[in-house]
């Protein structure tokens, strides 16, 4: 997309040409600045925005745009929306880390676990309906925040799951991270060029399945976060897992939306789930399903 010359990076350009020549920052009052500067940040998670950014596109001194991020900190800390990470030095800046923990993020699953309760959700064969749930943008940017609080110490460089569920989950932790997002295909594609298959057995069903994933999509070395919607025994997320080895990458975590309490152990052991699901009781049409509670201090 095109606007206001070659790139996106010549709004800023535009924007900055208008204030510095005084026609509209004379006129924006503190608020106004704090209003857009928070606005700046959240819609780019994780990355590291410089003073001299915020001091040109204002057209403020540093001192006043440090009082600024203050008060933005302060306000996003004091009302657990997340908080103002600074980088010191020449290259350093701030950055915003969406982060959802504690009674904030217990709150939520409680909130998601209460729709997932609804007996209309019973499907035949031990299943329950979360389409729409896992197509709720509203509901997944926060299931994904709180997944990025609870793996940001991994540092993965990309998000994989596999089509199809389990993208906009996948998405959402993605931007969270603000990390690309790989996303394995069940068959491959020739428009992808050269791809890696793998087969590998659910561990539900003891099917063989195939999934693939194009060479270019993971280098070396990358850290790697899988991300799934449902776990039963496990068999998708130690597929991924083989796929990443296959790419001489590593797996740093597994991040799942529900996972059964049953079979236990799974495939694979390191993975988080944000509810467990133990089953639905026919006689009383009730859903057995847990949160797996945020402890304050994490």
């Amino acid at each position: 997309m095109r606007i206001f010359g070659n790139s996106w990076y010549n709004i800023d350009i535009n924007i900055n040409r208008v204030f510095s020549k005084g026609r509209l920052m004379n006129k924006v009052r503190r608020v106004e600045r704090m209003v857009a500067m928070t606005k700046l940040l959240v819609d780019s998670p994780q990355k590291l925005i410089s003073l001299n950014y915020f001091c040109d596109f204002f057209g403020m001194a540093k001192s006043t745009v440090s009082e600024d991020l203050t008060c933005v900190r302060q306000s996003m800390e004091h009302f657990q929306l997340g908080t103002l990470e600074t980088v010191a030095g020449v290259a350093g800046g701030v950055r915003f880390i969406p982060h959802r923990k504690g009674e904030q993020a217990n709150e939520i699953l409680r909130d998601v676990q209460q729709r997932l309760r609804e007996p209309d959700r019973i499907i035949p064969g031990g299943f329950i309906y979360m389409s729409d749930i896992l197509y709720d943008w509203h509901v997944m940017t926060r299931l994904g925040e709180i997944i990025m609080t609870r793996f940001v110490d991994r540092n993965p460089d990309y998000i994989l799951t596999v089509e199809t569920k389990g993208i906009p989950l996948a998405v959402m932790v993605a931007r969270a991270f603000n990390k690309p997002l790989v996303i394995a295909r069940r068959d491959s594609k020739v428009t992808e060029g050269s791809a890696i298959s793998i087969n590998y057995v659910t561990g539900s069903s003891g099917r063989i399945q195939t999934m693939t994933l194009t060479k270019r999509a993971i280098p070396q070395n990358a850290k790697v976060l899988i991300i799934d919607d449902f776990m039963k025994a496990g068999g998708t997320a130690k597929g991924l897992t083989e796929l990443v080895h296959e790419m001489n990458g590593k797996v740093v975590g597994t991040g799942v939306l529900v996972a059964t309490a049953e079979p236990n152990p799974k495939l694979i052991n390191d993975y988080e789930s944000l509810f467990t699901f133990h089953g639905i009781d026919e006689s009383t049409n009730e859903i057995h399903i847990e949160p797996v509670f945020d402890t304050i201090d994490r």
